[in-house]
């Protein structure tokens, strides 16, 4: 039924053009993102035609006899044509485990794409993760969303954070100079957790230029000083906030709620605002309670990032 090509740079036009028209892709799988770190994976991404139309893309990589969707994402799974029935759905999956099967994959490790992602339902492909590969879920990872056309009333805490930033004379400012940020975010991370950014400067100075629109950088200053700042990924239905930091100065001086104010004033009209997960461990366990409550202080509740996997 389904004709299955694995990705070669020859589709990337084809590939890209389909994600920005698809019903739940966002930028992360647009080749120019996809690729910034194409040498740390095995590459093994699939196109689905029915006929002469695209019907569906799978980012993916290989790691031993394992399809990945994908490890070096923050999320991933099938991305879907509207045009796509589940039945359709159903179809594709058996025929892309005939396919694996052949080339000698035994297992698969799947992202979800989380729902607020998605700009039409594109849930089919949980369904036929059940009923057509039996899929068990290994991972469940928590984070917290805000409805931004809802109600939910800042904690005191941080209402109270504002003004202090307020009175102290703190500035927030968008701003395409990611190196003052990236010091306070990697003196943060090697303080607290022992590690570093997911991305380097270079990564996400290159990243930007590549997607001005969507990658946005936020700073609070004080006197000319960078104290805290915000890296957002900005996606048709949500903003996510990928990087948020700030110095001991700025934590005192509340920044970060400062930031967060004017953030949500300016990405008023979006449906969605992801702080992202609060999980310590690839499992999704270790709940960073302190945290999670700082974000819930937004008016964020919880949102799943599930994985599953199938033996083939």
């Amino acid at each position: 039924m389904f004709q299955i090509k694995r990705y070669t740079p020859a589709f990337a036009n084809e590939w890209n053009q389909f994600v920005a028209a698809s019903k739940n892709g966002t930028f992360l799988f647009d080749r120019r993102y996809m690729d910034y770190h194409a040498d740390r994976f095995q590459d093994h991404s699939l196109l689905f035609y029915l006929g002469e139309r695209l019907l569906a893309v799978l980012p993916a990589h290989q790691s031993g006899d394992t399809l990945c969707s994908h490890n070096g994402l923050t999320y991933g799974g099938l991305v879907m044509s509207p045009r796509l029935t589940v039945v359709q759905t159903m179809h594709l999956f058996r025929e892309l485990n005939d396919y694996l099967r052949a080339e000698g994959f035994r297992h698969v490790s799947y992202k979800c794409i989380p729902w607020i992602y998605h700009r039409l339902p594109a849930e089919e492909d949980l369904y036929a993760l059940y009923h057509e590969c039996r899929a068990r879920m290994v991972a469940r990872d928590f984070a917290t969303d805000v409805f931004l056309h809802g109600d939910m009333r800042w904690e005191r805490v941080r209402r109270r954070g504002v003004s202090r930033a307020q009175k102290a004379g703190v500035m927030v400012e968008r701003s395409d100079d990611y190196a003052a940020f990236w010091e306070v975010l990697s003196q943060n991370l090697q303080t607290k957790y022992g590690v570093k950014p997911v991305h380097t400067l270079q990564e996400i100075t290159l990243l930007h230029s590549r997607f001005p629109e969507n990658i946005q950088l936020y700073q609070a200053v004080k006197d000319g000083v960078v104290v805290g700042g915000v890296v957002l990924y900005v996606t048709p239905q949500v903003v996510h906030a990928q990087y948020s930091s700030a110095t001991p100065e700025g934590k005192k001086l509340g920044a970060i709620d400062l930031l967060y104010s004017r953030i949500f004033k300016d990405y008023g009209n979006y449906p969605h605002f992801d702080f992202g997960r609060s999980t310590e461990h690839p499992d999704g366990s270790g709940l960073n309670e302190q945290l999670v409550f700082q974000k819930e202080g937004f008016g964020g509740r919880g949102l799943c990032y599930d994985i599953y996997e199938y033996d083939l």
